[in-house]
């Protein structure tokens, strides 16, 4: 998979990608995440890439014309299955979503700034819009790198566990059980029993229903999901 991700502030993605699993997808040639800075594809002198907004709106608009010099330039190497906008009015990211894009081959993600973009740009190149959660950042980036993260660690290979991800919380609309690890016993708090038994059925019984106790308590609405229940 190749990720390619279009900023104003390529400073703020050089740690993510540099350390532990994403550096290792890479490593391992799984996957590729090239950070590409706006300012280089602006025409103008000063490499600007906003503008005022037209109407009555405050504040700044990331500008056309940089926006697609970028995508096109890339367009121009291969294709994209996805081009991709961070934005807090986009669609809330999940792990399903994660799961769809991480099928994916190559993918473009354009991080928000200022107001936002062009609408122009929105409606002509962008395929999909994405929220990382109803709040609003200073900018794309580590929406991106929430995107990358989720996606990547989903690619066969990446993690040493295979079956790791597929128990992760949120695959099935069900939170993970609760996690314990040695010792057994510390200042009189034990480890429950059955997750010493050894007999993986009653094991596989006891996650499940304590993955459902902790959805219904903690995430009613993932819950209602996962009884196919509507809101």
């Amino acid at each position: 998979m190749r990720i390619d991700i279009i900023t104003v502030l390529p400073e703020i993605l050089e740690s993510p990608f540099k350390h532990s699993i994403l550096k290792r997808a890479q490593e391992k040639g799984l996957a590729e995440i090239f950070i590409h800075n706006l300012r280089d594809f602006s025409e103008d002198k000063h490499k600007r890439v906003d503008d005022y907004s037209f109407g009555k709106g405050a504040g700044m608009v990331m500008a056309i014309q940089p926006i697609e010099k970028a995508i096109e330039f890339l367009k121009s190497q291969r294709d994209y299955d996805e081009i991709i906008f961070t934005t807090p009015d986009g669609k809330l990211f999940d792990q399903k979503e994660a799961n769809l894009l991480s099928l994916k081959k190559n993918i473009i993600i354009l991080c928000g700034h200022y107001k936002g973009i062009d609408q122009r740009i929105r409606e002509s190149m962008i395929s999909k819009e994405i929220s990382v959660g109803d709040y609003v950042l200073t900018g794309g980036e580590l929406a991106a790198a929430i995107i990358s993260d989720a996606v990547i660690r989903l690619i066969p290979g990446v993690l040493s566990d295979e079956t790791s991800a597929l128990t992760d919380s949120f695959q099935d609309y069900l939170l993970s059980p609760p996690v314990y690890t040695r010792p057994s016993e510390y200042k009189g708090m034990k480890v429950p029993e059955v997750l010493l038994s050894g007999n993986d059925k009653h094991v596989d019984e006891w996650n499940h229903e304590k993955a459902l106790e902790r959805t219904k308590k903690l995430r009613p609405d993932l819950y209602k999901k996962y009884k196919g229940e509507s809101d």
